[in-house]
Protein backbone atom coordinates (compact mmCIF):
# COMPACT_ATOMS: atom_id res chain seq x y z
CA UNK A 1 0.00 0.00 0.00
CA UNK A 2 1.45 3.80 -1.20
CA UNK A 3 1.74 5.82 1.84
CA UNK A 4 0.74 9.23 1.16
CA UNK A 5 2.48 11.89 3.04
CA UNK A 6 1.61 15.67 2.73
CA UNK A 7 4.14 17.90 3.87
CA UNK A 8 4.06 21.68 4.89
CA UNK A 9 7.10 23.80 3.83
CA UNK A 10 7.82 26.25 6.14
CA UNK A 11 9.64 28.65 4.07
CA UNK A 12 10.29 29.06 0.46
CA UNK A 13 12.10 24.98 -0.48
CA UNK A 14 13.37 22.33 1.40
CA UNK A 15 16.07 20.16 -0.46
CA UNK A 16 15.19 16.49 -1.12
CA UNK A 17 18.12 15.03 0.98
CA UNK A 18 16.28 16.85 3.99
CA UNK A 19 12.93 16.18 2.65
CA UNK A 20 13.67 12.91 2.78
CA UNK A 21 14.86 12.44 6.30
CA UNK A 22 12.35 15.08 7.68
CA UNK A 23 9.58 12.88 6.58
CA UNK A 24 11.08 9.85 8.17
CA UNK A 25 11.24 8.15 4.67
CA UNK A 26 15.50 7.86 5.29
CA UNK A 27 17.16 7.40 8.52
CA UNK A 28 19.73 9.72 8.03
CA UNK A 29 21.14 12.51 6.03
CA UNK A 30 23.37 9.89 4.38
CA UNK A 31 21.19 7.61 3.60
CA UNK A 32 19.14 10.22 1.82
CA UNK A 33 21.74 11.34 -0.20
CA UNK A 34 22.07 7.59 -1.15
CA UNK A 35 18.47 6.57 -2.05
CA UNK A 36 18.87 9.94 -4.90
CA UNK A 37 22.26 8.79 -5.96
CA UNK A 38 20.47 5.04 -6.93
CA UNK A 39 18.01 6.48 -8.79
CA UNK A 40 14.86 5.62 -6.04
CA UNK A 41 13.58 9.03 -5.91
CA UNK A 42 10.98 10.97 -8.82
CA UNK A 43 10.53 14.52 -8.36
CA UNK A 44 6.95 15.50 -10.50
CA UNK A 45 7.72 11.69 -12.60
CA UNK A 46 10.69 12.02 -13.21
CA UNK A 47 14.13 10.31 -11.83
CA UNK A 48 16.12 12.82 -9.70
CA UNK A 49 19.56 12.44 -8.42
CA UNK A 50 20.76 15.91 -7.53
CA UNK A 51 20.54 15.65 -3.68
CA UNK A 52 19.89 18.90 -2.93
CA UNK A 53 17.79 19.76 -5.40
CA UNK A 54 14.95 22.61 -4.67
CA UNK A 55 11.68 21.58 -4.05
CA UNK A 56 8.72 24.04 -3.69
CA UNK A 57 5.10 23.64 -2.44
CA UNK A 58 2.77 21.70 -5.56
CA UNK A 59 5.44 19.59 -6.40
CA UNK A 60 4.93 15.42 -5.56
CA UNK A 61 7.61 13.17 -5.01
CA UNK A 62 7.68 9.70 -5.20
CA UNK A 63 9.75 6.84 -4.20
CA UNK A 64 8.58 2.89 -3.26
CA UNK A 65 5.67 2.84 -1.10
CA UNK A 66 5.17 6.47 -0.75
CA UNK A 67 4.46 9.17 -2.15
CA UNK A 68 5.09 12.96 -0.61
CA UNK A 69 3.10 16.08 -1.52
CA UNK A 70 4.34 19.49 -0.63
CA UNK A 71 2.22 22.36 0.02
CA UNK A 72 3.12 25.95 1.29
CA UNK A 73 2.62 26.87 4.81
CA UNK A 74 0.17 29.52 6.07
CA UNK A 75 1.67 32.97 6.26
CA UNK A 76 2.56 33.54 9.93
CA UNK A 77 -0.16 36.12 11.74
CA UNK A 78 -2.45 35.88 9.06
CA UNK A 79 -5.88 34.64 9.12
CA UNK A 80 -6.46 32.34 6.36
CA UNK A 81 -8.13 33.61 3.49
CA UNK A 82 -12.08 33.00 2.86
Amino acid sequence: MMREIDFELRGEFITLDTLLKATGLAQSGGRAKAMVAQGLVQVDGQAETRKTCKLRAGQCIALAGARIRLRAAPPQGEAAAG
